[in-house]
This record gives structure tokens, C-alpha cells and sequence, in this order.
């Protein structure tokens, strides 16, 4: 019987490690800028998900957990390492692409990425995830007005920046 619960226990992680394995990635890779380094970061968030024993209320607080862990393990892999400032590989920008690889969407993902890491992470939060300015001030504990100003200030940045490459999009 305790053998069942734990193939149960098995099973949910599996799910768990679906739903958000793709995002986590993603926030992964927009902070490291490699993809190797993107997926050792992933797992590092899961183990850190099982030794914490966590338990999530629903189905946002889970993914507000797993972004916010991704993004503070990024920084801390970032803050300890000196030549994270390499430049993007553009095969790299290429597996951020949700359904094959269209030449606007790598080119839009590679001037994210160029973007200060304030306004990465909240267009990240804003257009990828469908958050609202208020639910994205609440996950990185930042003022709403913060928020709505790095919407601008990072649309701006990223508009100027893919103007300046001759794209239009």
C-alpha cells in the first residue's frame, strides 16, 4: 500500500515538473543567456522544490513560487559568476521560440534579452505569462507604479532597440 502512494507521490511530480518545466526554462535562459546553463538552473529550482517539501495552495501560487525561485537562483548564479556578461548565441535565442523558429520571434527574444534585467523580467512576466501589473508587483514585491513604469521604460527600450536594427515588428 505505502508502495502505491509513493508511485501517487511520483505521478503528481511528474505533472508538477510539466506544467512548469517549459516557463522555468525560459526564465532561465533569459537570465543566463546559455542554454546548458538554462537547464542545470532548472533542475537546481526542482531539487530545490523537493527539499523544501513545499505546499502550494493552487495552481498560481505554484507558478509565482517556481518564477520567483527561478529568477533568485539566476541572480545568484549570476552574482557569483564574473563572465556571465558573454554574448547570446543566436541558436540559443532560437529554443526560446514556443512553436518553431520564426526570424521576428528570434529577433524580438534576442532584444529581450539585451533589456536591464528589471524590465526582462517584468515583460517576461507581462506578455509571456499573462500577468497583470498588479499580480507581477506582488511576485517580485515591487510597487505597482514600479511595475507600470518598467512596462514603459522596457517597451520603449525594445522598440528603439529593434528600430535601430532596421526591424519593424
Amino acid at each position: 500500500m505505502e508502495q502505491n502512494s509513493l508511485l501517487c507521490t511520483d505521478k503528481e511530480f511528474a505533472e508538477l515538473y510539466e506544467r512548469n518545466v517549459r516557463r522555468i526554462y525560459q526564465i532561465c535562459f533569459m537570465h543566463l543567456r546559455n542554454a546548458a546553463d538554462a537547464e542545470d538552473a532548472v533542475q537546481s529550482v526542482f531539487l530545490k522544490y523537493i527539499r523544501s517539501g513545499k505546499a502550494f495552495s493552487d495552481c498560481e501560487h505554484e507558478k509565482a513560487w517556481f518564477i520567483v525561485t527561478a529568477q533568485n537562483h539566476c541572480r545568484d548564479v549570476f552574482r557569483l559568476s564574473w563572465w556571465r556578461s558573454r554574448p547570446v548565441c543566436i541558436d540559443d535565442v532560437a529554443d526560446l521560440a514556443a512553436e518553431g523558429t520564426n526570424e521576428e520571434y528570434a529577433e524580438l527574444s534576442e532584444a529581450l534579452l539585451r533589456l536591464p534585467r528589471k524590465y526582462k523580467d517584468v515583460l517576461y512576466l507581462y506578455y509571456f505569462e499573462g500577468y497583470a501589473v498588479k499580480e507581477i508587483s506582488e511576485i517580485l514585491k515591487r510597487n505597482e507604479n514600479t511595475i507600470r513604469s518598467q512596462l514603459i521604460h522596457g517597451r520603449k527600450r525594445l522598440k528603439l532597440d529593434l528600430e535601430g536594427n532596421g526591424n519593424h515588428i
